[in-house]
């Protein structure tokens, strides 16, 4: 129903009094809100409905009667009629006072005003009545307190840190996603809302408890005592006792209000007049919007390319502040989410090794999870507590028709990934910290003497009391591998430790000494043995706290790119190189760099034995057909051996010249990046011509190369993260720099002197690892198949990592690292296969004491937060806010009591 005109014009003198009073009353409420607001005090979440409402009322109802008094003729209403939709709660009728005379309406909203007004000081008062009855309950007894006071501080320091770096990377996060999609005054308006959400973070040291629907933290001590500080939508004890508190309050206040008269007339009232109000805002925003038009339209006309250029310009300029700001600050900046778009500008290794593996004709296996809420049970395998499932898979070894290239010991995943837990050792204890673990490990925990007795002699491994102890030496290097080292060094000056060489994988390394003593020389090695009748050699290894993994050169390419090795080490390694027309030596020319040494320390390079002289006839020919150069042999007098270094052409010249064709070129569509279970081939690949074309030119020189963006990475190229390539790697670097040292360093409760073997689980662009450089950790980062493949960019910055699908269970032993680190893994995970058999992968690979850190959506960190409780690990923080969360959680003793 409209308003007409003349009661409008009698009206317009009676309701002024009443609009005067209601604008009393609503500027009180407003200053009591302020200072509630001030004061952090929390206001239960029907007390502040209700409040909202009654200003909300007030408001509408002082507009309503201003347009009515200020105006001759009133703003029409929209007609009460079918095309007008009905609310449940607004019936469409006008209430009683609307037709009363003008005292009965001054009287009435006299009543109300004071109804308003006392119903909101009582609404404060029972707030305030709350916050105290819950500041007793939530009181800690003093004794306890004293008891728990130091413990508490340190955990709330370091609970409210992590939150204070968490959200600080989020909001750098969304400010950069908010200032690509939008102009500058819309990021402006962006930046004051995300200011306004900082300020709810809440102030651990004072103990306040800001409430934040999108916010929660749960800390968890040594004493397995969850500290909840923030939960989402109340879900923390305090939050709660507040709802049920405002739930009696607001239960009291309805059963008042139910005996007040015009309750319902009020209702009704207020959504009429709330209608009226609408309308005529309408038409007043469209007044002025015309008006605006007329004024200024052909400015806008005039304007409009210049303000795409402005807010191009504005967008490139507050980018550079920022990075100068996070340069000047040593603060990285945000990471966006992946780019959709940058997918296609990246090969994954899953679609590499497919397509290989589709022109070679071969079939690929899919792995199927059905593990549903089964209980954990101990693995029942024949290799115990050194059980790997993809190389002690019984079944399919036994159904093998050939194992001529040692396809025993190749990977045969099972069909199901297993669920169950590998045992510990009798004895078990925490390993033995770096650089002391390099000499001696406990026996107990590594309990084979097999390799002590076969080469205690060769100084690899001997049994001294209750260690395993170990001088330093190998078959070739008797007196010590630092010796060797530095012979070598001494062989070929441009070998260049630590400067030139920074990346070797060492070819049937045994127990991994030459590898643990480069460390000396600023040189990692990517340490290979296959699990053979010399027991646990690689697991003597990842015990001794020295890198390594369990493959074979048989049958299958290794988990490597192309051209990414500095230099190919082999000591006595027991690799037929010269078979079936060199086949395992061109898998090590694919991996080596162009420029890059082989070094061959074996008998036929210095014995004269009729075997050693036929070996080393074919070998020599092999590497000429090669186009590999002898470069040296050198013989050292204190180890009694000798060792030849090759260098792979950089150039294709001498393939071209060669008078024939063997081994053969491969062909142009053979990628020699593809290596996830892809057959080897006995062919070269040519060496890259483009100057601009990995390979083409060396790295510079370590540790420069770390953070140095790869020359061959196109700026063209869109990086992982929607950035141009190169600008990607930088950013990503400097994040991860701000990360680890702002939050991972001290406020997680990582004890990092107990840290030495690490893995990054979902590595990009290495950036994780790079940033642990100054620690005495190595890091093994893992790029999986799905991803796009930027392992070659991890190689070129001078660190390693390997191919791998954790749909199935990584190469290594049990109990071989001390930190896994995944971010955004399980979330990518989740539609390929089931996350159970994944947690029980990482139960697998970490030591008793080890640690875990998973930055991950927010749903998926509550689920493998429950996957930990259920395996008694000790879940020592999740955060999670705005949709994203961080996990931190170490692994304990515990092993289930049965079997299946």
């Amino acid at each position: 129903m409209a308003f007409g005109k003349g009661r409008g014009n009698k009206r317009s003198s009676s309701t002024s009094y009443a609009s005067t009073i209601t604008m009393v009353v609503f500027v009180a409420l407003c200053v009591i809100g302020v200072w509630m607001l001030s004061s952090n005090s929390i206001i239960p979440p029907q007390i502040s409905q209700a409040n909202t409402r009654t200003v909300i009322s007030e408001t509408e109802r002082a507009d309503v009667s201003a347009s009515s008094n200020g105006n001759d003729e009133p703003e029409p209403t929209r007609q009460e009629s079918d095309e007008h939709p009905t609310y449940e709660d607004n019936p469409g009728k006008l209430p009683d006072d609307a037709i009363k005379s003008e005292y009965e309406q001054q009287k009435s909203a006299k009543e109300k005003n004071e109804k308003t007004s006392s119903k909101a000081r009582d609404e404060v008062q029972r707030e305030t009545q709350s916050q105290e009855i819950q500041q007793d309950n939530n009181k800690i007894p003093e004794e306890k307190e004293k008891d728990n006071k130091m413990m508490q501080e340190s955990d709330e320091g370091q609970v409210k840190q992590v939150v204070k770096e968490f959200e600080k990377e989020q909001k750098e996060q969304r400010d950069e996603d908010s200032g690509a999609q939008s102009g500058n005054n819309k990021g402006t308006q962006e930046q004051e809302q995300e200011q306004g959400q900082g300020k709810e973070f809440p102030d651990v040291e004072q103990g306040k408890k800001d409430q934040d629907s999108n916010a929660e933290v749960t800390y968890t001590d040594k004493t397995k005592e969850e500290q909840p500080m923030e939960t989402e939508q109340g879900g923390t004890s305090e939050n709660s006792k507040n709802e049920e508190n405002g739930q009696q309050q607001q239960q009291q206040d309805d059963q008042n209000s139910g005996k007040e008269e015009n309750m319902e007339n009020n209702t009704t009232s207020e959504e009429n007049e709330k209608e009226q109000k609408s309308t005529k805002d309408e038409n007043g925003q469209q007044d002025e919007h015309n008006t605006t038009e007329d004024e200024s339209g052909s400015k806008e006309e005039q304007s409009t390319t210049k303000e795409d250029n402005v807010e191009q310009q504005q967008e490139e300029q507050k980018e550079e502040k920022r990075q100068e700001s996070s340069e000047a600050s040593g603060f990285g900046s945000g990471i966006p989410k992946e780019s959709a778009e940058s997918q296609k500008s990246w090969k994954s290794q899953a679609t590499e090794s497919k397509d290989e593996k589709q022109r070679q004709t071969t079939e690929s296996n899919t792995i199927e999870s059905i593990m549903v809420g089964k209980a954990w049970e101990l693995c029942n395998a024949t290799a115990g507590y050194d059980y790997i499932p993809c190389l002690d898979n019984e079944a399919a070894i036994k159904k093998l028709t050939s194992r001529r290239h040692f396809e025993h010991r190749e990977r045969h995943c099972p069909e199901d990934p297993p669920t169950c837990l590998v045992s510990l050792p009798d004895g078990y204890k925490e390993s033995i910290k770096w650089p002391e673990s390099r000499d001696k490990i406990w026996y107990h925990n590594v309990p084979h003497t097999k390799l002590a007795e076969v080469k205690g002699h060769q100084n690899w491994v001997k049994v001294t009391g209750e260690f395993l102890t170990f001088p330093g030496g190998g078959t070739q290097f008797i007196h010590g591998a630092l010796h060797y080292i530095d012979f070598l060094q001494q062989a070929l000056k441009n070998i260049a430790w630590g400067k030139r060489t920074r990346v070797v994988l060492d070819v049937g390394c045994g127990v991994a000494s030459f590898g643990g003593f480069l460390f000396e020389r600023d040189v990692i090695a990517m340490s290979l043995a296959p699990k053979d009748e010399h027991e646990a050699q690689v697991q003597f290894a990842l015990e001794r706290k020295i890198p390594a993994i369990s493959a074979v050169m048989g049958s299958k390419r290794l988990p490597f790119p192309s051209r990414v090795f500095d230099l190919i080490h082999c000591a006595r390694c027991r690799v037929p190189w010269h078979n079936e027309g060199g086949m395992l030596l061109l898998e090590l020319n694919r991996m080596l760099r162009p420029g890059g040494y082989f070094v061959w320390s074996a008998t036929p390079v210095y014995q004269k034995l009729e075997e050693d002289v036929q070996i080393w006839k074919e070998m020599s020919a092999l590497t000429k057909s090669m186009c590999w150069e002898l470069v040296t042999i050198n013989k050292d007098k204190l180890n009694g051996i000798g060792a030849a270094i090759y260098q792979k052409p950089t150039t294709n010249e001498c393939y071209e010249k060669r008078k024939r064709n063997r081994p053969p070129m491969c062909k142009n569509n053979d990628d020699a990046n593809a290596a996830w279970y892809v057959p080897l081939q006995a062919c070269m690949h040519k060496a890259p011509t483009n100057v601009v074309e990995r390979g083409s030119k060396w790295p510079v020189n370590w540790p420069r190369r770390l953070q140095t963006p790869p020359y061959w990475l196109n700026s063209s190229q869109m990086g992982i993260y929607g950035k141009p390539a190169s600008r990607d790697f930088t950013t990503d670097y400097e994040h991860w720099k701000h990360v680890v040292s702002k939050v991972y360093m001290n406020e997680i409760g990582i004890s990092w002197s107990n840290v030495r073997n690490v893995m990054d689980m979902r590595a990009v662009y290495g950036g994780f690892a790079a940033a642990l450089k100054d620690l005495q950790v190595w890091v093994m980062n893992v790029v999986n198949i799905n991803s796009p493949d930027t392992l070659p960019i991890i190689y070129e910055r001078g660190l390693f990592g390997i191919y791998h699908d954790w749909c199935e269970s990584f190469s290594t032993y049990p109990r071989s690292y001390d930190l896994l680190h995944a971010d955004h893994l399980f979330s990518k995970l989740r539609p390929r296969c089931n996350l159970v058999p994944v947690m029980a992968e990482v139960d697998r690979i970490v030591r008793p004491g080890g640690k875990l850190i998973v930055r991950d959506e927010a749903n998926v960190i509550r689920e493998i937060e429950n996957m930990l409780k259920s395996l008694h690990w000790d879940v020592h923080l999740t955060f999670s806010k705005h949709q994203e969360g961080i996990l931190s959680a170490q692994k304990g003793f515990w092993r289930p009591d049965t079997s299946p």
